[in-house]
């Protein structure tokens, strides 16, 4: 047994480590995947955030009428009005949505 907790203990460290050093990088991901349409500050006032509507993540009101889990399904899932794509499917992680979504939230003020 004490065997055993001697390779256990120092293997669970070492998986924590590991897990933490391959965390999602919230910035990057939503800079890579969201900013085009939300812009790198969160306003949604580029080019095709205008057009698409994108809302503004700055705003304290957007930001406590949004709950993770519709924010979520629109990432997953897209979203869509009038038959028109406003914006895609994502094919990112669970991970890579949790830590963008953590990182939007910073926009808030």
């Amino acid at each position: 047994m004490k065997k055993l907790l001697c390779i256990a203990i120092p293997a669970a460290f070492m998986l924590a480590l590991t897990t933490n050093a391959f965390a999602a990088d919230g910035k990057a991901v939503y800079a890579d995947n969201c900013a085009k349409c939300h812009g790198d500050d969160g306003k949604g006032q580029t080019k095709m955030g205008q057009k698409l509507g994108a809302r503004d993540y700055t705003d304290a009101k957007v930001q406590d009428d949004l709950k993770d889990a519709d924010a979520i399904k629109s990432i997953k899932e897209g979203m869509k009005k009038d038959e028109k794509t406003l914006m895609k499917p994502s094919e990112l992680s669970d991970e890579d949505i949790k830590a963008s979504l953590a990182y939007l939230r910073t926009f808030k003020k």
